[in-house]
C-alpha cells in the first residue's frame, strides 16, 4: 500500500476517529491532499463514509473518518501463535483421546455451518456443496468422481498450515470435517504436510435410487 495511505490507516487505528484537518496536521500535508487519499481509501472499502461533527463555533462542518472492519486486515495478527499455545496447553492438560474428542466437536460445529443437501439428493450435488463450503473456509478444494458413488476431494491449501506442523491432530480434524459434511466415513490419501501437492480425501456415498 502507498505509504501515506498506510499511515492514515495507522492514525485512524490509534485515534479511532479523526477529521481531515487532524490528519493533515499529523501528516504535514494539505487538507486537499489528505482528502485525495481518503477518497481512495473509501473506494477500497477501508474508510467509512464521513460523518459530520457538530461545531461549537460558526464555520464549515467538520467530517470525521474511521476505519472499516476490512481495514483491520492490514495490521499484524497473531492467530497462529495463539492457536499453537492453546493446543499445547490442551495437549498437556488432558489425555490424547480427550483432545481428539474436542477436535471432533470442532469439526461437528464447522459442518453444522454448511448447507449440504440431504441424503435424498444426488451424491455429486452433496459433494459439490461440501467443496463450496470448504472453499469458503480457504481450503482451495476441488472434487472428482472416480466411480459409482466414489469421490475424491482434494484441498490445495491448509488454513491451519503453521499449526498443523506442531499438531498433526489438525489433519485428523479435517478428515472428521469431511465425514461430518457428507455423513459418510472418509479415508485419507495424499497429505500437504508430507510434502505432497494436496490433501486428498476419499469418500463413498450411497447412490440415490430413482
Amino acid at each position: 500500500m502507498q505509504l501515506t495511505r498506510q499511515r492514515i490507516l495507522e492514525l485512524l487505528r490509534d485515534a479511532h476517529i479523526m477529521t481531515v484537518e487532524d490528519l493533515a496536521e499529523k501528516l504535514a500535508l494539505t487538507p486537499v491532499t489528505v482528502r485525495h487519499h481518503l477518497d481512495i481509501l473509501k473506494s477500497e472499502g477501508l474508510v467509512e463514509v464521513p460523518e459530520v461533527r457538530r461545531r461549537d463555533a460558526p464555520g464549515r462542518p467538520q467530517y470525521t473518518f474511521h476505519l472499516t472492519a476490512a481495514a483491520l486486515s492490514f495490521f499484524p495478527k497473531n492467530y497462529e501463535s495463539f492457536a499453537n499455545l492453546m493446543l499445547n496447553e490442551i495437549q498437556d492438560s488432558m489425555p490424547h483421546d480427550q483432545m481428539e474428542r474436542i477436535l471432533d466437536g470442532v469439526a461437528t460445529r464447522m459442518a453444522a455451518e454448511a448447507v449440504i443437501p440431504g441424503p435424498q439428493a444426488a451424491p455429486a450435488e452433496r459433494v459439490a456443496a461440501a467443496v463450496t463450503y470448504l472453499n469458503s473456509r480457504g481450503y482451495v478444494a476441488e472434487w472428482r468422481q472416480e466411480g459409482e458413488g466414489k469421490f475424491v476431494l482434494r484441498t490445495h491449501n491448509c488454513p491451519y498450515h503453521e499449526v498443523s506442523h506442531q499438531h498433526s491432530e489438525m489433519c485428523s480434524m479435517d478428515l472428521k470435517l469431511i465425514s461430518h459434511l457428507l455423513g459418510a466415513e472418509s479415508a485419507r490419501g495424499d497429505r500437504l504436510s508430507n510434502g505432497e501437492s494436496c490433501c486428498a480425501f476419499i469418500v463413498s456415498l450411497p447412490v440415490v435410487q430413482s
